[in-house]
Formats: C-alpha cells, sequence, structure tokens
C-alpha cells in the first residue's frame, strides 16, 4: 500500500517543481532605496548593497535614491514635502522625520560646528558656534522639531559601542545651498549630524568613511 502511494506521488514531482519555479519571481522582491540586502543583486535596478542597505552606486552617477521623491528606509508616515535643486541636483525636502521610537534608526553624518566650518551658520539651540571637540549633534527637521530637544542629551549606539552627545542645532531638511547652510543640499529627514568628537567616541573616521553609517539613538531617561 505504501508503495503504491509512493508510486502515484511519482509523477507529480515534476510538475510541483515546476510551478515552485514559476511562484519564486513573484515571491522574492527586491529591496528599493536604503532596504536591507546582503548582495547587490538583492537590490532593484542600478542600486548596490553597502553596508547593508540598497543605495546608489556611485561609479554609475546615479541619484536615485538621492534625488527627490526617493524614499528613505525610514520614511514611515513621511513624505516628500516638495523638492529644490543645489548644485545642479534635486532633493526632496521634508518638515517630518519617522516616529522616534526607543531605539530610532538614523544616518550619521559629520558637521564642522565650528566658525567657517560646513555647518553654515551658529547652532540654532544657542546662536553659538561649537568646538570640534564638543560632542555635539544637529538633528533633522522633524527630530528638531523647533527646539524642544535643545540641550538634551541623547544616546547614539554603532555597532555596540555608545556614547552621548547634546543637541545643538537642526539638520535643515526644508533649506539648503545658501550661506546660512555653507552651500550644503537639505538633509535627509533621518540624519543625526555630529562633531568629530562624537566620530571619535563611536570608533569612526568621516574621513575614511564612504558608505551610509547607520546608528540607533535615544533619549536617556
Amino acid at each position: 500500500m505504501a508503495t503504491a502511494a509512493i508510486s502515484s506521488l511519482k509523477p507529480r514531482l515534476p510538475l510541483l517543481s515546476l510551478l515552485l519555479i514559476a511562484l519564486l519571481p513573484s515571491a522574492i522582491a527586491l529591496s528599493s532605496c536604503y532596504g536591507l540586502c546582503s548582495a547587490s543583486n538583492d537590490c532593484e535596478g542600478q542600486l548596490i548593497c553597502t553596508g547593508g542597505r540598497c543605495s546608489d552606486d556611485p561609479d554609475v552617477g546615479a541619484h536615485i535614491c538621492s534625488g527627490a521623491g526617493s524614499a528613505s528606509k525610514d520614511d514611515d508616515n513621511c513624505s516628500p514635502n516638495g523638492s529644490m535643486e543645489c548644485k545642479g541636483e534635486s532633493y526632496a525636502t521634508y518638515t517630518c522625520s519617522p516616529p522616534v521610537f526607543a531605539s530610532t534608526e538614523a544616518i550619521f553624518t559629520h558637521n564642522d560646528f565650528s566658525e567657517g566650518g560646513d555647518g553654515g551658520w551658529p547652532s540654532k539651540c544657542d546662536g553659538k558656534y561649537h568646538n570640534n571637540s564638543e560632542p555635539v549633534v544637529a538633528l533633522s527637521t522633524g527630530w528638531f522639531n523647533d527646539r524642544p530637544l535643545c540641550f538634551k542629551m541623547i544616546s547614539i549606539t554603532y555597532d555596540g559601542r555608545s556614547t552621548t552627545a547634546k543637541v545643538v542645532d537642526e539638520c535643515d531638511s526644508m533649506r539648503g545651498c545658501d550661506d546660512e547652510h555653507a552651500g550644503q543640499p537639505p538633509c535627509r529627514n533621518n540624519i543625526v549630524d555630529g562633531s568629530i568628537a562624537v566620530w571619535d567616541a563611536l570608533g569612526l573616521d568621516p574621513d575614511a568613511t564612504t558608505d551610509n553609517v547607520y546608528v540607533t539613538w535615544s533619549i536617556p531617561e
């Protein structure tokens, strides 16, 4: 009886295999901008896998992820409200940032908060410039939210290593490419922009970093 049952299944096996093969392409979704990946063939189109996320290929020179209308991996409930041209490129602008959780993911960037640095005008929280030795940060417009986090200490974690830094400025997601912003384009809506002191504390070197650096941040209790 068992032999007969096994024999009856054999003709169906090739058919089942064909059905699985036909279904696989539609079942495996490729990641778009900033989606999770382990290899470049996990990413859509010309995107490549860098730091575990799909992003633009600098060798191709495309700006799929940085252009207007592109979606950040953290864009939950936060869509671009427009765009602006800066140095021949189009950038999405935002009034909002992704929701803040107990541990919120962000892209970590470097800023020189001193006078004449790439931070532009003095910090919004105190109207002052800050020394590069100070552990200070700027937050994207939505997270900065018109100053309620000014002078608050936030915790930033990268690869199991944590440090704290003081919020002193806004990383403007609405405006840019002018003297106030030292010619820089608008920030993405999920940025923690840290001084060199913060980078050092996390064991990172902005001059040696080419890929996006993903950190998590929180407000200590």
